[in-house]
């Protein structure tokens, strides 16, 4: 599969030879009589350096479609907020085939979707390829395999993810989702906010973090399908369905700076102390979206791959704290260094703002009894969705938590011993 490499620059790409047009946007007459078509991520007006869209050469308009109609029990759960801290076992698979978009299980969001803020948090488990068609009109999707790959089929081309891998389907295009294998869990953020971007570096200097070179971007590839097909919208939180009568992935050319996009996990340049003391998370930040705050994320994507600690003195694992800004956590494998048992891979938890949280009873007595040599954490890939904005439950994810979650800190005794 052909990728283009990078983010945030300028792409070309084509499926067929002179397809692209070079000497401007739209000509009165595109090569081989395709449609020229602009999808923006951004407002017309937005600055230069801000400004995302990308101009699609394809067999027929996105406008060539029928009616949209509401599907029926596709409404987004009841929503409501909680102070609890909550944790999640993996989503459990269903009993027949069921596909990406239909087995999407709403765990939280902190958003109205009339509102460009805020996300929405969802696991996945499909048993079946998507015969249908989608795109969301609410937001960028953030997909986090599991277990198992997804095939991304795109209208600007393939991406082909796997687990400890991401991709980032921007606010609009198209995509139908397959399973190399016969089954895939992971989780979503649909990010309602400003699009996902790298973070500024700062003090770390000019490398390090999530580079750009590491994120691959799809080489334009084509359907020409037809027939009594289907494609789905997400609008105002709501599923909508219409018919069409020729696959939507029929660019046979495109450019531009808004595409779809994937990158490897385990190309990160980890960040961390070579002397004490344990550094905020905010130093695991592979991409993040702001908000009208400087500073303040409305959504980060966070990740804890393995590596080395060797701080001093140190209580290693994440210190207890309480925070303004709302986490939720999933675990892609291996094992959390501040949790001993009961987070396990596709599991997740949910630490609202201001509700404590840190390290279990068991993991707290291990660290503090360690040495100062140095630790390498393996076999493991943890990461979080941080907002600004504490989460509403859903019903049904309420209902699935675990019972138990707030028992792992019982056995911290207090040993206050006056001096």
């Amino acid at each position: 599969m052909n990728y283009l490499v990078g983010i945030g620059n300028h792409f070309e790409s084509e499926a067929v030879p002179g397809a692209l047009p070079k000497e401007q946007n739209s000509p009165r007459k595109v090569p081989f009589d395709l449609f020229a078509e602009q999808l923006s991520g951004t407002a017309f007006t937005a600055p230069r350096s801000e400004n995302l869209r990308s101009w699609l050469y394809r067999i027929q308009p996105s406008v060539t479609q029928g009616t949209f109609r509401p599907l029926d029990g596709a409404t987004a759960n009841e929503t409501r907020a909680t102070p609890t801290q909550l944790r999640w076992d993996p989503t459990p698979y269903p009993n027949g085939p069921v596909d990406f978009l239909r087995s999407l299980n709403l765990i939280a969001e902190n958003t109205d979707s009339s509102f460009r803020k805020g996300c929405t948090v969802s696991t996945y488990t499909a048993t079946a390829p998507m015969e249908s068609y989608f795109y969301s009109a609410d937001g960028e999707f953030l997909i986090v395999p599991q277990e198992g790959a997804l095939l991304l089929a795109t209208e600007m081309g393939d991406l082909e993810v796997h687990p400890e891998e991401i991709a980032v389907i921007p606010r609009g295009i198209r995509l139908q989702v397959q399973l190399p294998a016969k089954k895939a869990r992971g989780y979503v953020c649909e990010n309602h906010g400003a699009p996902l971007r790298l973070p500024g570096l700062g003090p770390i200097g000019a490398n390090g973090l999530a580079n750009p070179r590491d994120f691959l971007v799809p080489s334009a590839k084509f359907e020409e399908k037809r027939g009594s097909l289907e494609i789905i919208a997400k609008f105002q939180g709501r599923y909508w369905s219409a018919p069409i009568d020729h696959s939507p992935l029929n660019v046979v050319a495109w450019h531009g700076n808004y595409y779809p996009f994937k990158y490897d996990l385990r190309k990160f340049n980890t960040i961390n102390t070579v002397t004490y003391d344990h550094p905020d998370p905010s130093i695991f930040t592979v991409l993040t979206s702001p908000s009208e705050v400087i500073g303040t994320a409305n959504l980060d994507f966070v990740i804890f791959p393995p590596r080395w600690m060797v701080a001093e003195h140190t209580f290693r694992p994440p210190y207890y704290h309480r925070n303004v800004m709302s986490e939720f956590m999933g675990l892609i494998r291996g094992a959390y260094d501040a949790k001993g048992t009961g987070f396990v891979p596709g599991g997740g938890s949910l630490h609202n703002c201001m509700s404590p949280h840190g390290p279990d009873a068991e993991t707290y007595y291990a660290a503090v009894k360690s040495d100062d040599n140095p630790q390498r954490y393996e076999n493991t890939m943890a990461f979080m969705f941080e907002s600004c904005t504490p989460f509403r439950v859903s019903r049904n994810a309420e209902e699935s938590a675990q019972k138990n979650y707030l028992d792992c800190w019982k056995g911290l005794k207090a040993d206050f011993k006056r001096p």
